[in-house]
């Protein structure tokens, strides 16, 4: 499977709604993207080659769409699953960050004990966009004595920075997104 093929593909699902869902946001919805089952098939198969090489020990899925590919991922590399949810959505002991958003705050959590001292935690959304939640969830990943293994997205929006944002967060992390807007 050529990689410029595949990104156009994704690109042509990728629906664009202006001003939701508010005025002057540009929402690239990719729910058609996941109701094509070989389109979704095709993507995890590229992922499994570019992940491959990092060495991974666990996949961290940022709630809720990265755990769509999160757990297959996981799943293929026989490694376990972490998920990073909203506060108050998780039992027992956790770790939190809150960070900040254009028009306020938000607060992401893993459970404290889902991480192991050391291991290699890739952190996957379908959409980067800021940043945010990204740094966050690595940031919590490192707070749980993890090291981050890289960030793997679907999309990236160039113009919003999140991908300048996470390299100056975690300056030696590879970060990859399939398609760029």
């Amino acid at each position: 499977m050529e990689l410029g093929t595949l990104v156009e593909r994704v690109r042509a699902k990728i629906r664009t709604f202006p001003d939701f869902p508010r005025k002057g946001v540009l929402f690239r919805d990719l729910m058609p993207v996941f109701r094509d089952p070989v389109l979704v098939s095709e993507i995890l198969l590229y992922f499994e080659r570019v992940v491959e090489a990092w060495g991974i020990e666990a996949v961290a899925g940022i709630e809720s769409r990265g755990f769509l590919l999160g757990v297959p991922l996981a799943v293929h590399f026989r490694v376990p699953f972490i998920p990073v949810r909203k506060l108050g959505k998780l039992p027992g002991e956790t770790l939190s960050r809150t960070y900040s958003l254009e028009y306020g705050e938000a607060t992401v959590e893993i459970q404290r004990d889902a991480v192991r001292s050391g291991m290699r935690v890739l952190v996957h959304d379908d959409l980067l966009a800021t940043g945010g939640t990204a740094e966050a969830s690595g940031r919590l990943i490192e707070e749980a004595g993890g090291r981050l293994a890289g960030f793997l997205f679907i999309v990236g929006l160039r113009d919003l920075g999140g991908a300048d944002r996470l390299r100056r967060a975690f300056p030696d992390v590879p970060i990859f997104a399939l398609v760029e807007f």
